[in-house]
């Protein structure tokens, strides 16, 4: 598998974790189960370079966010709420990068 099939396979599966968080239908603790397991699954794949397109760095973006802020943060904080809803959507249905986004590669 390429790192691009990885982040194709999986951006949509976080969007849909993100939504369902932010809609109070699934507990702060499966997202960062999902967060675990993706990364696992990433170190198996030994990738090397920079995120490469835009849907990889709104992918590492969002993941990034849901490892550093606390999910009292997330909910609580308008600002970050939206962006994480904006990533969501990105991922899911497309349309602009939302603003903001600085994703990395782990």
């Amino acid at each position: 598998m390429t790192t691009t099939e990885f982040i194709d396979n999986k951006a949509p599966q976080l969007a849909v974790y993100g939504k369902a968080f932010l809609s109070d239908e699934l507990e702060f603790h499966e997202v960062q189960l999902y967060l675990w397991d993706t990364l696992e699954e990433w170190q198996l794949l030994n990738p090397t370079g920079d995120a490469q397109t835009e849907t990889e760095k709104v992918f590492w973006h969002l993941l990034h966010s849901f490892n550093t802020w606390p999910d009292c943060t997330i909910r609580g904080n308008q600002y970050l709420r939206k962006q994480i809803h904006d990533c969501c959507d990105f991922l899911s249905l497309g349309g602009r990068m939302p603003n903001g986004c600085i994703g990395i590669r782990p």
